[in-house]
């Protein structure tokens, strides 16, 4: 006699959940994500990344660093990115050695630049667009980290502006702006701070890092990160303020922070909700999340080697239409720390499958094989290998 299919688990999975009794894990596969297979999730994505040609980093010396992408954006058929560039006479050396020329840290003394491309791979730098400057103003010391904004017919970079060297408590710097009529400026300082510090004792009190910027239910949505904690156990979570006029008032939500995890903000309309990145710090990080308000987030998809400080290429940024049809390609950055006498950061591409309307199997795979270089990239210190030769050996006699 066969036995009774509704006391186990079917072989061919089902894409509804079953009405059986389920363990914990089989309940979250059908409860916590869009579909049982990664390989159907249109918000699961392995990812690809590629150099791209045309930016130059001065022999990787240190002297020149790229990082913080903004998102990406195509005007008459060109794309367009702001990214923070360091151009200084050495490498960062730290708060204890940071001067008006050198820099403390790889976003120190740097300024918002930006660079076309006809088809994301080859990129011409342009030149600079916000310039640091003069002291006392906002961002004399450094303007890094922007994000572009299209407000009728208009262009807002929101950036943040240092007012003392990183490391310094330079780090609890606010968020300006500069417009202008055209990407290719010039753009003309706000002097205004966009979005304040929270009251002594919040989670934001000192800082509103990463500025990200789309247009959402008819309103600007400027999504921000914030640490907190005394280090090193701090936290990096993310807030969301919206305004209806790009200079503000933007109004913290009450559900402040609306993510547990993630170092940068990376945002995308996904159909008729939010989808984010949560790279690195934090329970959840290594996931993509998404919200159908844009601010009540939940694990979409668990993913690896996701880029860091994404800056995709939207084309739904600033619609507030419904539908929107996902990601597929951006720059992130990488920082190169391998050599503390010339670290600094550079921008790559990273190619995903992030989509509504690409159900290829492309990059969906959840088996990706990396070269073992990545693995032992990650070897223990002389002095932690020697610690554990040391407690080998002595768990070693205690067993005799």
């Amino acid at each position: 006699m066969s036995p009774n299919k509704s006391t186990y688990f079917p072989w061919d999975i089902p894409q509804t959940k079953p009405k059986m009794a389920l363990s914990q894990a089989m309940e979250r596969l059908y409860d916590n994500y869009l579909t049982p297979r990664p390989e159907d999730n249109p918000l699961f994505t392995s990812f690809k990344y590629t150099q791209l040609e045309g930016l130059d980093y001065n022999n990787d010396d240190g002297t020149v660093s790229r990082r913080d992408p903004s998102k990406i954006i195509c005007v008459n058929q060109k794309y367009y990115v702001w990214y923070t560039k360091r151009h200084t006479v050495c490498p960062p050396k730290g708060p204890e050695q940071c001067s008006e020329t050198v820099p403390s840290t790889d976003w120190d003394l740097a300024e918002i630049w930006y660079a076309t491309s006809d088809d994301g791979f080859c990129w011409t730098e342009q030149g600079v667009a916000v310039s640091r400057p003069p002291k006392p103003e906002l961002g004399w010391r450094s303007v890094s980290t922007p994000d572009i904004l299209v407000w009728n017919n208009r262009y807002y970079l929101y950036y943040q502006a240092f007012m003392e060297a990183s490391g310094t408590q330079g780090d609890h710097c606010p968020v300006t702006l500069s417009s202008s009529d055209s990407p290719d400026g010039p753009w003309q300082a706000s002097g205004a701070l966009v979005v304040p510090n929270g009251p002594e004792g919040s989670w934001d009190q000192f800082s509103i890092h990463d500025p990200y910027l789309l247009v959402y239910q008819d309103k600007i949505f400027l999504y921000y990160k914030a640490a907190y904690g005394d280090r090193p156990e701090y936290l990096v979570g993310n807030g969301v303020a919206t305004a209806s006029d790009p200079m503000g008032p933007f109004n913290k939500h009450p559900l402040n922070p609306i993510l547990n995890s993630g170092h940068e903000t990376t945002y995308f309309q996904f159909g008729e909700g939010i989808a984010a990145f949560a790279i690195r710090n934090g329970n959840e990080s290594n996931t993509i999340q998404y919200a159908a308000d844009g601010v009540n987030f939940s694990i979409a998809s668990v993913t690896s080697m996701m880029p860091v400080a994404a800056g995709p290429f939207i084309p739904s940024a600033f619609d507030s239409s419904a539908h929107a049809h996902g990601i597929e390609w951006g720059l992130s950055h990488f920082c190169d720390k391998r050599d503390p006498t010339t670290k600094h950061s550079f921008l790559g591409r990273f190619d995903c499958n992030l989509s509504r309307i690409n159900h290829s199997g492309e990059m969906k795979q959840t088996d990706v094989i990396h070269h073992p270089d990545v693995y032992f990239s990650q070897a223990l210190t002389p002095a932690e290998k020697d610690a554990r030769t040391s407690a080998s050996a002595r768990s070693a006699n205690q067993s005799k």
